[in-house]
């Protein structure tokens, strides 16, 4: 692992972050089912903690199996914990807070932020609404993981507030922002680096790499979009 960590895209919007300080956190862990995801990486060796952004299938994706595996905490909206109870993962394995609510665990800080989606499971079940998530890792230096969203303008506040270093967006159209209106997010932003996510799985995901690259040049945008194949790893 490099000193300052890693993060690696393990296709669709599911991510492993390696910590500077040696943690090793699941993002949207959707793993098994996701066409994207190399096989060799649907069995973690280890997980220290796994965060939400909502309850859709193709995020909560093998949450329940991990933590039976695991026994590592959760870190997801109060309505989504609740629901997980009910599948037999108790809230004391994890913790439930809402939109501008921060978590810090093992010297991680995670706020939870606003987006623009839904969120429910596969029944219809009300799992509150989609969220970002804004982690300061032990050195300082933040991501944010939009989520599922459209753009939206008080990502202009998330930048204010939270200044991140590196900013996730959904780029692939159709059920979250396409390259256009992610572009705009990057303006709203301030971004600097940008990882891609929530393309490339199917065929209705249209959106690439390119074309946000592409209508970030035509906004003069000064971003770096950093793409790595799945499995692949970016140095944060």
């Amino acid at each position: 692992m490099a000193t300052n960590g890693t993060l690696t895209w393990l296709g669709h919007a599911a991510f492993r972050l390696d910590t500077p300080g040696g943690k090793r956190i699941y993002i949207d862990p959707f793993l098994t089912g996701n066409p994207s995801c190399p096989e060799g990486e649907q069995e973690p060796e280890r997980i220290d903690a796994i965060y939400l952004t909502h309850g859709h299938s193709d995020h909560v994706g093998d949450t329940i199996r991990l933590v039976q595996s695991f026994g590592c905490p959760v870190v997801a909206q109060i309505e989504i914990m609740d629901w997980l109870d009910g599948q037999g993962i108790p809230n004391d394995k994890g913790h439930d807070p809402n939109k501008g609510g921060t978590v810090e665990l093992d010297g991680i800080k995670v706020t939870m932020t606003h987006a623009q989606h839904s969120s429910s499971a596969n029944d219809l079940t009300y799992l509150g609404e989609s969220c970002g998530l804004v982690f300061e890792l032990e050195n300082g230096f933040k991501i944010y993981f939009a989520g599922d969203t459209n753009v939206f303008g008080d990502m202009a506040l998330i930048a204010r507030i939270y200044e991140p270093d590196l900013v996730v967006l959904p780029i692939g159209d159709h059920y979250t922002m396409g390259p256009r209106e992610a572009a705009f997010a990057l303006e709203l932003l301030g971004a600097k680096r940008c990882v891609p996510s929530h393309y490339g799985t199917f065929p209705v995901l249209t959106g690439t790499p390119e074309k946000v690259r592409g209508q970030a040049g035509e906004l003069g945008l000064d971003v770096t979009i950093e793409a790595p194949e799945p499995g692949g790893s970016i140095e944060l």
